[in-house]
């Protein structure tokens, strides 16, 4: 028999998302005779202790008797147990300096961290991930943001909704004056974006038509890398470069920021890419963006105005492009307000919940419970018997690196 755990959220705030919903338990253990699943009581979980009660699964507060433990986020040092196998979202195959004495502490008690990150198939995709409800809910709170700001309409917080279908019937009450968005991205994030953007009936438009026609209702223009960027030593637009060497390119966003009046930015940025702009451009007059939804959150990135990330409680802050500082929220007509929540799939746990779980049942239990035959376990595996993978040497110097 294998005993699956699902742990509670040890990191401050808790993160409410659980790996998989009662229901989803309860299907796992159908499906899979010699695994049992055994839940840890938490307060804070969004499936509260007495929902899996319902459907008799165990809940416990010790799971030492398990052998594999799932969780969200990374979990405490304190609270680790040697010789297992853990799933959950390190945030270390990028050097984090902030989770290196987690790492350390993973090899040091001979874990076998598994990170949802890394579970890709052979092309690379990942198979496991919140970014859809990351759009979905950023979209929204960028709306929710610009009714705020000019107090055109009232919605409720996302997090205020039971879930994605009661968020969705609080989209449709939104009634914008005829506005420009532009949404970056062609991936989950944007997609997700894209479900929000439909749902309150906003037309998408294509690119040469957003920068040149005026409208009489609002629009949307979704963006790729291909329609912003072009090749410094001219020659058409080459993906496959673009993503091996972004240095090669130039941006031409700023003909989009001198139209636009709500930025929703979802796509991936490297960091060896161009801005999107310079802070020098949102001095200018010409940059008529007011409200900026940074859902990708990359600090000090693609975006200026991103200093800091933003909280579910307190969302939003001002950029003063002159002063090129943060100031209180809606405090000046001249600033740019920002929404840059860093966690915002916390904020429809449930639902997000629900299609994560999907995602691990259909793709990952398989392979992580009876035959890896495609690698997917081992290509996701970053610590095994004390020591890093092979795929992951190249985080040996930073776990070897002495704390500042």
């Amino acid at each position: 028999m294998i005993k699956i755990g699902l742990i509670r959220e040890g990191k401050v705030p808790p993160d409410k998302r659980v790996p998989f919903t009662p229901q989803q338990v309860e299907e796992i253990m159908q499906r899979y005779p010699q695994a049992e699943v055994i839940c840890q009581s938490s307060e804070h979980r969004c499936f509260n202790d007495s929902e899996y009660k319902a459907l008799d699964i165990q809940v416990k507060e010790n799971l030492s008797e398990c052998d594999i433990l799932m969780g969200i986020k990374e979990v405490p040092i304190n609270e680790l147990i040697p010789n297992k196998t853990y799933l959950f979202f390190s945030h270390t195959i990028k050097k984090q300096p902030y989770n290196r004495k987690l790492l350390k502490a993973v090899l040091k008690n001979n874990i076998r961290l598994i990170d949802y990150e890394a579970l890709k198939d052979s092309q690379g995709n990942r198979l496991v991930a919140f970014g859809r409800f990351a759009g979905i809910v950023g979209a929204y709170n960028g709306l929710w943001t610009y009714g705020k700001r000019y107090r055109l309409f009232n919605l409720r917080r996302a997090y205020e909704c039971f879930d994605i279908n009661d968020l969705k019937l609080e989209v449709r009450k939104i009634k914008l004056p005829p506005v420009k968005i532009i949404l970056t991205g062609a991936g989950r994030v944007a997609k997700g974006a894209m479900e929000t953007l439909d749902t309150a009936g906003i037309r998408k438009v294509k690119p040469a038509e957003f920068l040149s026609r005026t409208y009489d209702e609002p629009v949307y223009v979704q963006l790729s890398s291909a329609d912003y960027h072009q090749r410094i030593n001219g020659g058409h637009f080459n993906r496959d470069e673009f993503h091996k060497h972004p240095e090669n390119y130039k941006s031409f966003f700023s003909d989009f920021t001198r139209v636009a009046d709500i930025l929703l930015a979802g796509a991936y940025w490297n960091p060896k890419a161009p801005a999107l702009f310079t802070s020098d451009d949102m001095k200018s007059p010409q940059f008529t963006i007011k409200v900026i939804a940074d859902i990708t959150c990359d600090i000090m990135g693609s975006i200026p105005s991103t200093k800091k990330a933003s909280t579910i409680p307190d969302p939003l802050y001002d950029y003063d492009p002159i002063s090129d500082e943060i100031k209180k929220p809606l405090s000046s007509e001249s600033n740019i307000t920002v929404m840059a929540i860093d966690n915002l799939p916390c904020e429809l746990p449930r639902s997000a919940s629900e299609e994560f779980g999907r995602d691990l049942i259909d793709k990952i239990l398989q392979p992580l419970l009876t035959d890896d035959n495609e690698g997917i376990i081992r290509r996701g595996t970053i610590t095994e018997q004390g020591s890093l993978t092979p795929h992951f040497q190249y985080l040996e110097d930073y776990v070897s690196a002495n704390e500042n």
